[in-house]
């Protein structure tokens, strides 16, 4: 009789401390899982964030190339603000800073990428400085506009794509009746606003009430 009381006591403990020896190790678990977490999760999730790595812009010409092109679209927005305001004078000067600004350009800088990329550039700057040289023999303001036009299509795509361009943000426009009401021409501007040099403020037959005619057509943006 007492060994069976003394076998059923011995189980009793053995039992009880199976029980907690598996509650133990539940709690350790637990304490483990808590702690991955704090450690791991936590820390990344309200920690500061590091900042975004940003690449690097890396120019293709020098400042003193894009300086040069930068006189060169200046001066071209000077002769399509005259022609806006019908000033031929104006428009005429500009044209000869636009011409000695062309000359300016260290074309020589583009034989560093490929000998196809250099002899592109200078034959599309010598289209435009043609068109450029035969608007200063014109006396009448639409020959001379019909002139400008034609230095705009040998600037854009041409010129730009064939030299990177890497200056300011340009806008290519359109004006759908630019000559006799019916042929459309294109001009460059800095401004997505349309100031239409081609009908401009002193057009003989609309006066100033077409000058905002046109359209944004494409913008030109550094690559």
């Amino acid at each position: 009789m007492i060994c069976a009381i003394r076998g059923l006591s011995l189980a009793y403990l053995w039992r009880k401390n199976y029980l907690m020896k598996k509650i133990l190790l539940v709690l350790v678990l637990l304490l483990a899982a808590f702690a991955v977490y704090w450690f791991k999760f936590r820390k990344t999730t309200h920690g500061p964030k590091a900042p975004k790595p940003t690449g690097i812009i890396l120019k293709r010409h020098s400042d003193a190339f894009n300086s040069k092109v930068d006189k060169v679209v200046s001066d071209y927005l000077d002769i399509k603000n005259a022609f806006v305001e019908g000033d031929t004078s104006a428009a005429k000067k500009s044209t000869f800073a636009f011409i000695s600004a062309l000359d300016s350009i260290p074309m020589e800088e583009l034989k560093k990428d490929t000998t196809s990329i250099f002899e592109t550039a200078q034959a599309s700057l010598g289209d435009i400085k043609s068109n450029a040289q035969s608007l200063l023999q014109q006396t009448d303001i639409t020959e001379m506009r019909k002139d400008f036009s034609m230095v705009t299509e040998m600037m854009y795509p041409g010129f730009f794509k064939s030299i990177n361009y890497e200056g300011q943000k340009l806008y290519l426009e359109n004006c759908p009746m630019a000559f006799d009401d019916e042929v459309s021409a294109n001009w460059l501007s800095n401004s997505s606003e349309i100031v239409n040099p081609y009908l401009g403020k002193t057009h003989p037959k609309y006066k100033a009430t077409m000058v905002n005619c046109g359209e944004v057509k494409d913008s030109i943006v550094a690559k």
